[in-house]
């Protein structure tokens, strides 16, 4: 297909396309497919996937691709059927509720490495109208969102997952499975929405400042990373760290999901509505 596309794999644009069908096949079956979904798929490339996923009985099909090259041979080959719609432009600029009104859309992609993480930090915008989700990243990425507290991994990218997500299952990818061959092995991730929210909507500005602020120097104590990252007085740390229940000298990466969701609301107090639980 890349003959007949015209295409040449692009490394500026993270371009390994998967050729493994085996594998194909168990990423299009982790997304569980029932009759009349929507789904998304990111980056379609050569369509391995897509002939698998068409397969499906869905109702609705979003392939958004944005190489244009790309977009207009999946089109010719998949355009034809009239649950399809090929959309060429960057899932960085792609608007998910102006693709589809469903609110249980289900979102696939074997994602560019050099944006992988960019795409899942836009995908957590839209974790309200997605249902389950099954994406690839080079496996060092992968073992990042996936990881726990205490685990060398575990960092900013772990938190801002778990704040969203749960990672239900995950494998591993050889990197022979694609062409051209990276230099390293892939991972795919099954992602579903956190089963009850980790914080109300209107603090999640605040929530994500606390994130950003405590790993802005991981290799630091919480109270040195707060005090560069929120430029806040020493007294100021203190306090907020002890109403959090958080000891000062901790390091960032031992720090979970509840722990951060708990500083956030004792760096930037709310009254607690009702229905609210504290993390």
């Amino acid at each position: 297909m890349l003959v007949s596309a015209g295409v040449r794999p692009r490394k500026s644009r993270g371009q390994n396309f998967l050729v493994q069908k085996r594998i194909a096949d168990r990423i299009v079956e982790s997304l569980r497919i029932c009759p009349g979904d929507t789904v998304v798929e990111i980056g379609p490339g050569l369509g391995i996937l897509s002939e698998r996923i068409l397969r499906c009985p869905l109702a609705d099909f979003q392939m958004v691709e944005s190489d244009a090259r790309l977009a207009a041979s999946l089109d010719q080959h998949f355009g034809c059927d009239p649950r399809v719609r090929v959309v060429n432009q960057n899932f960085l600029t792609t608007d998910l509720r102006a693709l589809t009104s469903q609110s249980a859309v289900r979102v696939i992609g074997n994602l560019p490495f050099n944006v992988a993480g960019a795409i899942l930090e836009r995908l957590c915008g839209f974790q309200d109208m997605i249902a389950r989700m099954v994406l690839m990243f080079q496996r060092e990425v992968a073992q990042r969102i996936r990881a726990h507290p205490g685990m060398r991994e575990h960092g900013a990218l772990s938190v801002f997952t778990a704040l969203y997500w749960d990672v239900r299952d995950h494998f591993r990818v050889a990197a022979g499975s694609f062409h051209p061959r990276p230099k390293v092995d892939a991972e795919v991730l099954v992602f579903t929405p956190r089963s009850e929210p980790a914080f109300a909507r209107d603090e999640e500005r605040a929530v994500l400042a606390t994130v950003r602020a405590v790993f802005s120097a991981p290799r630091k104590t919480v109270r040195n990373s707060l005090a560069g990252g929120l430029g806040l007085d020493p007294p100021e740390i203190e306090s907020a760290l002890a109403r959090a229940r958080l000891d000062p000298s901790a390091r960032p990466a031992t720090l979970a999901v509840s722990d951060l969701v708990r500083l956030s609301r004792t760096l930037v107090p709310r009254p607690n509505p009702e229905g609210v639980r504290d993390a």
